[in-house]
């Protein structure tokens, strides 16, 4: 049996399936925890039951090796179900809040997890599966009610994905929304809980503008213009490999790959070699007969990838066929003079290597800075102290230190900036679903203590500063001075009548 083909819903039919979602939110269907579970086992059951499905269409929609779709799509998701399901119960305990002063202490602060309610996953192509569900996993752990996206790019695969859902999940709660712009602006016209968006920078302006008159929170996974800073003490074996890994895992169609490296002039004749031993060994035979090596996603993309090589004033060292038919571009290395280039300046989204020589690390650090200075990844080479050194001047998204594209799955992975904001993954997924809803509950035996905040005020104010005030243990030219006799008496902050008057609440409450 062949795959489903992909067909857009009807844009007249949007509304009332998101309204059936927040009625379902409404009626609090999903804030049992056992539901929350019950759901996710069974989608872990249903990808299962269609892993073959899930291979085939990322084979047909982007030439997907088996070894990339199992480990980066239907494997990445299988354990993030089991991971979540394994700590859920942990993580939606209401928490016992820090930092509270003793005075209130009595009043039993907490911070509970109360789900968001009902919320919009938009997808991408590059990795289907994993971006599209792994986002809505958190979300339907959090307890909210969803409504997914897939991209439109990548049709068989939003296919597949539409079919899993709807074999496992309740409709009522879960639903898939599938079509291109219009029925993407028709779901950005109703009202939701939280939007969460994987994609390009300039789409991710556009949902951020689109949830704006509703006050709406937005999760923006952005791309980024992501530099390698490879430093005269690298090794270069090490940088050739690994960055030709980032550039040809998904035929470069990853949003944390580097997009340029800047490489110690002295370095540069060493790394290309090295490029072009791994390129053989990654390839005997070349990247175009190769069952390892994927394709651009469509004719579109191919074009813009294109007009970036046609561009570029850099000399190629290594790769630059093309076949348009396929959709196949070859891993391509390119000596570039400067960040200006039509290789640095934008976001390939490819399988092109550009290499601009540098003079030392600081010149790469600036240069980076100036073509973006918040990337959604940053990956440094050299020793110990050239690493930190770029650490700690620049900012990113996340940072990989002598490696490339490398994400941890239960890490917090989010970009910074021009790359997005909000993070997710692990522990992550779910919170970035939940609101944490401080609660006290004050007990009617504190009311005597309570009374010093009712009016009348007179003669009150002297008194409410000697219990709360807080002394600084610093002067007014920011010169720390720490007295122990005065931390003992005011049980570590506050000034000693402040201690007194702690005590004194204590000794009443006893």
């Amino acid at each position: 049996m062949g795959l489903p083909d992909l067909k857009f819903t009807p844009t007249e039919e949007i509304p009332s399936r998101v309204s059936t979602t927040r009625k379902t939110f409404l009626e609090h269907k999903t804030r049992d925890v056992e539901f929350r579970l019950v759901q996710l086992r069974k989608l872990y059951w249903a990808i299962k039951d269609h892993e073959e499905d899930i291979v085939e269409a990322c084979a047909q929609d982007l030439n997907k090796p088996r070894f990339e779709t199992e480990v980066a799509e239907s494997g990445w998701i299988l354990n993030d179900i089991v991971f979540t399901s394994r700590n859920l119960h942990k993580w939606v305990k209401d928490e016992k809040a820090p930092d509270i002063d003793l005075t209130f202490k009595f009043m039993n602060p907490k911070i509970r997890k109360d789900p968001l309610g009902t919320v919009l996953v938009i997808g991408a192509f590059n990795f289907p599966f994993q971006l599209t569900m792994g986002p809505a996993i958190g979300a339907i752990a959090a307890g909210n009610t969803v409504v997914i996206k897939p991209s439109e790019n990548a049709p068989r695969s939003a296919a597949v994905m539409q079919k899993i859902i709807e074999a496992s999940l309740d409709p009522s709660c879960y639903q898939v929304i599938q079509g291109g712009v219009s029925e993407t602006q028709a779901l950005l016209a109703e009202r939701w809980d939280k939007i969460f968006f994987t994609g390009g920078a300039n789409v991710g302006r556009i949902i951020a503008k689109a949830a704006a008159p509703n006050l709406t929170p937005v999760v923006l996974e952005l791309g980024g213009i992501n530099p390698a800073i490879v430093s005269k003490n690298a090794n270069p074996r090490l940088v050739a490999r690994r960055m030709l890994w980032g550039k040809t895992m998904n035929a470069g169609q990853v949003c944390t790959s580097q997009n340029y490296l800047l490489v110690d002039n002295s370095l540069v004749p060493k790394v290309v070699e090295e490029f072009k031993k791994a390129y053989k060994e990654f390839f005997p035979k070349g990247a175009k007969d190769s069952p390892d090596y994927a394709r651009i996603i469509n004719d579109a993309h191919f074009q813009r990838l294109k007009s970036m090589i046609d561009n570029s004033n850099g000399k190629i060292l290594m790769g630059g066929t093309m076949d348009e038919k396929e959709r196949f571009i070859e891993p391509t290395l390119v000596q570039v003079d400067s960040v200006a280039d039509s290789l640095c300046s934008q976001e390939s989204f490819g399988p092109f290597i550009p290499i601009l020589p540098v003079e030392n690390l600081d010149e790469a650090i600036n240069l980076a800075n100036g073509v973006q200075s918040t990337p959604l990844g940053l990956y440094p080479f050299g020793s110990k102290a050239d690493v930190e050194k770029v650490l700690s001047s620049t900012r990113s998204g996340g940072v990989s230190c002598n490696d490339a594209a490398l994400h941890i799955p239960t890490l917090p992975f989010g970009g910074v900036g021009e790359s997005g904001y909000g993070a997710y993954r692990g522990r992550t997924s779910f919170d970035v679903w939940v609101h944490r809803r401080p609660i006290t509950s004050s007990p009617s035996w504190l009311e005597s203590l309570l009374s010093i905040r009712y009016p009348p005020y007179e003669g009150k104010l002297k008194t409410f500063k000697a219990s709360s005030a807080l002394a600084p243990n610093f002067d007014r030219n920011g010169k720390v001075h720490f007295g122990w006799l005065r931390f003992i008496l005011t049980l570590g902050g506050g000034s000693a009548k402040a201690g007194a008057s702690r005590a004194a609440v204590v000794a009443a409450s006893e």
